[in-house]
């Protein structure tokens, strides 16, 4: 991963600017983090689409107004001055975060409530522990981080310890998505 020193800190603005050559490009505090990019495996994409869908059921069992659920490496702008945009797998988006978008960004500016990470054999250690800690300090609720090749499922929740579900144990979503639970083992099928 390279990381380029801007002075003064990159914007979203000047992110979405760059040219669309093959990089997967997202700003942590105004710096610039950038990295070939490569297509998502099988496992990686049937395992988004799989927990898309769970959260889409739930989402949709809740009384309205209902958040969003978004995937595909959804563009959220963390942050402002200076700017943390990452792109996201799998996030949850309050219905309040929701109703503040306008048609003038095809970002989501504000802090979902979910985030969820699958990892890929692309990424490095540096780089997720790196979103983790951006998505907290940001005041994301709940982060997942999946590991297809393990089978399992690390939580983080601010002020608390991270925890570990296998695939013979039961995702949450705990009382920031209040009812959501599926058998981890059921994503990977």
């Amino acid at each position: 991963m390279a990381t380029a020193t801007l002075s003064p800190p990159m914007t979203t603005k000047e992110l979405l600017a760059l040219p669309a050559d093959g990089m997967d490009r997202w700003l942590i505090k105004g710096k610039l983090r950038e990295k070939p990019r490569v297509l998502h495996n099988r496992h990686h994409s049937k395992l988004m689409a799989s927990l898309g869908a769970c959260l889409k059921n739930w989402r949709d069992s809740q009384p309205e107004p209902r958040g969003a659920i978004l995937g595909g490496e959804a563009g959220i702008r963390l942050t402002r001055d200076p700017d943390t945009t990452v792109g996201v797998d799998v996030a949850y988006i309050s219905p309040e975060v929701l109703a503040q978008q306008t048609d003038e960004t095809t970002l989501i500016d504000g802090v979902p409530l979910l985030a969820v990470e699958i990892l890929s054999p692309s990424d490095t250690v540096n780089e997720i522990h790196e979103k983790i800690n951006s998505y907290l300090s940001a005041g994301v609720k709940l982060v997942w981080i999946i590991d297809p090749y393990a089978r399992t499922a690390t939580i983080y929740q601010p002020n608390a310890r991270p925890s570990l579900v296998n695939e013979g144990q039961e995702l949450h979503g705990d009382d920031v998505l209040p009812g959501f639970h599926v058998l981890l083992v059921e994503l990977f099928r």
